[in-house]
């Protein structure tokens, strides 16, 4: 901003000044006071000069430092509808076209007490088990003479490692003192030197006492950070202090897990790499055309079938593997069964009234799990590819989850296939992964969104649209036996009143939600 003119007061002392100099500074007066009197205005207004500064600066101060208005600060990160920035307290606003489910209302209001204490409880419980990796907040002071790591120190349970990083730079002192200290560790230095300059070898505290400030970096280069807490995953967050200067740094005690690795053979045939898993119940006419639809482009993969008919029927077939359940066991029970089953590093997930035709390409599916880092991608069934996103917020009283069809981002390298949260019944995984989340058999009929939910934050997705199977048609059977059989299915089939009260209760003790929305 210009001062071209100043304000008021200002303007007139300069004048004032100006005309008393022109006046008094004549010819006859002395020199001297001709340069006091213009040493007394040019005080004068220097002084008017800085409080106009001081006033401007404080005007631009009052207007540039503030916050944005809270309307302008929400409209900044939405996301598809939804606020997703820090908040105490999430919720599930009401919208057009959006249901929202408080699940309060679904656990019977006798109950809620006890059961929200008990879900209390068992978070706690969860909390210890998995505690958080980036609890701690550390702040970077500034100017600080010390160099060590921030991130990417790393030891097992028990194993030793040397901390790279460590260093004093840029001051100068008479004696140099430096301490460390770990909490879940003991620290050592591989430096031969005495144990006047180094103390507190194999313990939590080691303090390096030095005037040689190369000798000091020496022993700092090969500080030594040995676990003897076994825990499977925690961070030990470190002290480093200098005089006035303290700095904090973690170090991550993790304990890797074995590879499991299965050998597709040296052919890599897609039978050495898929297995087809589906699961039945009464409907055999079904899933006979659907075994055999699989032949038709797949005559040596093997095929998984779960099944909890209350009568089973035998399935003679090559290469297909028939496990009975308990009458009614139900849809995720079986597919944790069928899934158990599998021996090749992914499976192939279709329900018993589909129907492979020249487009169902296993081989595409494959090709993008080879490819990426994703454990699982779907395809379409008629066209139709069901993905949908999860959008997760937590709350201090529980949790929000809200569920929008459509997807995050295209998949890179992949034209017809996006990230997303979950996908259509019709989907190549990773068998491990998969078995890693477990569908909940608790979910007896109706369910599928649930296993995306359980497998928030483990399992990465995506859905590829040029690869489809059909359906097989929904018309009435024209048999009198097989339409007897469609009626005795169809009341497993409905998704009750009851059996949505259920799932939400149990989303909102299992899953620690409190609201969960859809559009």
């Amino acid at each position: 901003m210009e001062l071209a003119v100043p304000f008021p007061i200002c303007q007139r002392l300069a004048a004032w000044g100006a005309r008393k100099t022109t006046q008094l500074c004549s010819p006859s007066m002395k020199y001297y006071f001709c340069i006091l009197l213009f040493c007394i205005v040019s005080v004068i207004l220097v002084v008017c000069w800085w409080t106009y500064a001081n006033q401007i600066k404080g005007e631009i101060s009052e207007a540039h430092i503030k916050l944005l208005s809270p309307e302008k600060y929400k409209s900044l990160f939405i996301y598809n509808g939804i606020w997703l920035a820090p908040k105490n307290q999430c919720e599930c606003p009401k919208a057009d076209h959006v249901h929202v489910y408080q699940m309060e209302d679904y656990i019977d209001k006798k109950d809620l007490a006890s059961v929200k204490e008990r879900r209390r409880k068992e978070f706690e419980h969860y909390q210890k088990r998995y505690p958080s990796m980036t609890q701690d907040i550390v702040i970077a002071k500034p100017n600080m003479p010390l160099s060590y790591p921030i991130q990417g120190v790393e030891v097992m349970p028990l194993h030793m490692i040397m901390i790279p990083g460590l260093g004093l730079h840029g001051v100068t002192e008479e004696k140099y003192q430096v301490i460390l200290r770990a909490s879940l560790g003991t620290l050592n230095t591989l430096a031969d030197v005495s144990d006047d300059v180094v103390r507190g070898r194999g313990k939590k505290e080691l303090i390096i006492l030095t005037s040689d400030v190369e000798l000091l970096n020496f022993i700092l280069e090969h500080v030594t950070y040995t676990s003897v807490v076994y825990q499977l995953s925690a961070v030990d967050m470190m002290t480093f202090e200098s005089r006035d200067h303290v700095a904090q740094f973690p170090v991550i005690i993790r304990q890797p897990s074995l590879p499991k690795l299965i050998d597709p053979g040296a052919d890599r045939k897609i039978s050495s790499l898929v297995t087809v898993t589906t699961k039945t119940f009464l409907r055999y006419h079904k899933l006979r055309l659907l075994i055999k639809s699989i032949r038709q482009y797949y005559p040596d993969i093997k095929i998984i079938v779960a099944d909890d008919s209350e009568v089973p029927e035998k399935i003679i077939e090559e290469n297909v593997e028939h496990y009975l359940m308990p009458f009614g066991k139900g849809w995720f029970a079986g597919r944790n069964l069928a899934i158990s089953q599998v021996t090749t590093k992914y499976y192939l997930w279709v329900d018993d009234d589909y129907l492979f035709t020249e487009n169902t390409k296993i081989e595409k599916l494959l090709d993008v799990l080879e490819r990426t880092n994703l454990d699982m991608v779907g395809g379409s069934v008629k066209g139709d590819t069901y993905s949908f996103q999860l959008l997760y917020e937590q709350g201090d009283d529980g949790d929000c989850l809200h569920l929008r069809y459509g997807s995050f981002h295209k998949l890179d390298g992949f034209p017809n296939c996006v990230v997303t949260s979950g996908v259509v019944n019709f989907y190549l995984a990773h068998t491990d992964k998969s078995r890693h989340v477990g569908y909940d058999p608790l979910l007896q009929r109706v369910a599928h969104s649930e296993f995306f939910v359980d497998g928030l934050g483990i399992l990465l997705v995506g859905s590829c649209s040029d690869v489809s199977v059909s359906h097989q048609d929904h018309n009435p059977a024209s048999d009198p036996n097989l339409a007897k059989v469609e009626d005795q299915y169809k009341p497993f089939r409905d998704n009750t009143d009851a059996q949505i009260k259920f799932k939400l209760a149990l989303h909102y003790f299992k899953n620690r939600l409190k609201c969960y929305s859809t559009r």
